[in-house]
């Protein structure tokens, strides 16, 4: 450092004496100099292309001024003085890539829509397995070497683009739920916190993107298809078991997704054995595995598990009349079944074939039936175009529900969302007639508890993903 202050101080010094011999020709000006001097330190200013030398060559030479810029800098080139005279530009480019990088968080609770974190449109993707050893001794490496298999896989990546963005959103809603709810909200005040989240993060309306399906919240011996209606007074208690199962889609690409939620650890091994179930469903599934067999070794999972509740032992049972489903686009029950207890049927799983694994576990009897008021429709699929319809009130809420929800499962109160009023004459009439579906709760006997856990995979050519897997479970 010591060395770079001399060789600055003698460039600055062999300036001045020229400068002072060109002063001794022509007209002096205010600050001593003569106008070729002044002129020749202009043009020699340009030349290296600096502003603040300018400033040093007219002014004094102060030797610790010099010597304190030079520290700063750090000098360690050849070219002393022009680099101790660099700075402002750097700042500016550290600015210019802060700014080009973005903030890309989320806010809390989740506001920001899961397309402006991701601006490139490449949402996270799923986990990926191996597809399970099949009859003709095919696996997941000789699918991963095909190239026809590779070239299928990005030929549908747009497809598994929405549903992976549909994923993300439901991962960071439930994340917020998780950690917001708490024993003593009312059950609508929960459903509506997640509902709001969950358009927020997706944005659009419902039938482009949105709700796949209302918010299911059971409570212990009811195991699915229970979300409340307006003025339901009904409160989350600390010793509740209750199943979130809730969607999310983009493009009618459905994300079916549910866990259950405990506050008492008595009931930590019966959603233990509901999970593991679960996840042993997903790990038997593939592309050509029959779906009786995947039920089987849920079902022996499920059943290997024992709870301990309030001193008394149960075993816990798969709920044998509840389902695993294929997804379609805009059709969250696309018309085959995933058992989970074995003997089921024997179709088998394609390629390309969405499905939702879920697994219900109960310490009752094992078996659901329809109970408490209905909350949950959805129009019939496979509805005609046309269905001649008396009642004016009838026609003008199938408007509504074919302009808003199309063919996904709604509640009554997104229909009090809509606007509409006095709808519930023109609502039975729709179900009466087949062209809307009604889906009451389920609910095994009363004072056992039930669990579920749920995942949307994708089966693709090369790989199968689990969309809907989280850091959560």
């Amino acid at each position: 450092m010591a060395t770079a202050v001399a060789d600055l101080g003698g460039v600055f010094e062999l300036e001045q004496k020229a400068d002072t011999i060109d002063d001794k020709d022509g007209e002096v000006n205010d600050d001593g100099c003569s106008e070729a001097t002044t002129k020749r330190r202009r043009k020699r200013n340009r030349k290296k292309g600096t502003g603040e030398l300018n400033k040093i060559s007219q002014e004094p030479i102060d030797e610790q001024k010099a010597r304190e810029k030079l520290s700063e800098c750090k000098i360690n080139g050849t070219d002393k003085k022009s680099e101790a005279l660099k700075g402002v530009p750097k700042k500016k480019s550290e600015k210019k890539s802060k700014e080009d990088k973005g903030d890309g968080k989320q806010t809390s609770p989740p506001s920001v829509p899961i397309a402006k974190l991701f601006p490139q449109g490449n949402f996270p993707v799923g986990q990926e397995m191996e597809y399970p050893q099949c009859q003709n001794d095919q696996t997941a490496k000789d699918r991963f070497s095909s190239e026809e298999k590779r070239a299928l896989d990005k030929l549908h990546n747009d497809m598994y683009n929405q549903a992976r963005h549909a994923a993300e959103a439901h991962r960071q809603v439930r994340r917020h739920i998780q950690n917001w709810v708490k024993p003593g909200m009312t059950m609508i005040e929960i459903c509506e916190e997640l509902e709001k989240c969950s358009r927020s993060l997706i944005g659009g309306d419902e039938l482009n993107s949105g709700m796949a399906f209302p918010t299911g919240c059971s409570r212990n011996n009811c195991a699915a298809h229970y979300t409340p209606n307006a003025g339901d007074p009904t409160v989350l208690l600390a010793d509740d078991v209750t199943k979130i199962d809730f969607g999310t889609h983009i493009s009618g690409r459905i994300i079916d997704c549910a866990w259950t939620l405990t506050f008492n650890p008595k009931y930590d091994k019966l959603v233990e054995a509901v999970r593991e179930a679960t996840n042993t469903g997903i790990k038997e599934a593939g592309i050509d595995v029959r779906l009786g067999d995947v039920g089987a070794a849920i079902q022996e999972v499920m059943e290997s598990y024992e709870v301990e509740i309030d001193g008394k032992t149960y075993q816990v049972k798969s709920i044998r009349n509840l389902n695993g489903h294929s997804i379609d686009a805009y059709r969250i029950h696309a018309g085959k079944t995933v058992p989970i207890v074995k003997g089921g049927e024997q179709t088998v799983m394609e390629e390309n074939e969405f499905y939702a694994i879920e697994t219900f576990g109960s310490t009752g009897r094992g078996h659901v039936h329809d109970d408490m008021d209905v909350s949950h429709y959805m129009k019939n699929f496979d509805a005609p175009s046309f269905v001649p319809l008396r009642l004016q009130s009838s026609k003008s809420l199938l408007n509504t529900i074919n302009k808003t929800f199309g063919t996904l499962a709604f509640c009554k109160r997104w229909l009090d969302r809509t606007g509409c009023t006095k709808y519930q004459m023109a609502l039975r009439d729709l179900c009466e007639k087949d062209i809307v579906e009604p889906y009451p709760p389920l609910c095994d006997i009363k004072g056992c508890y039930t669990a579920q856990f749920e995942h949307t995979i994708v089966l693709r050519p090369t790989v199968k993903e689990v969309i809907s897997r989280g850091e959560d479970y």
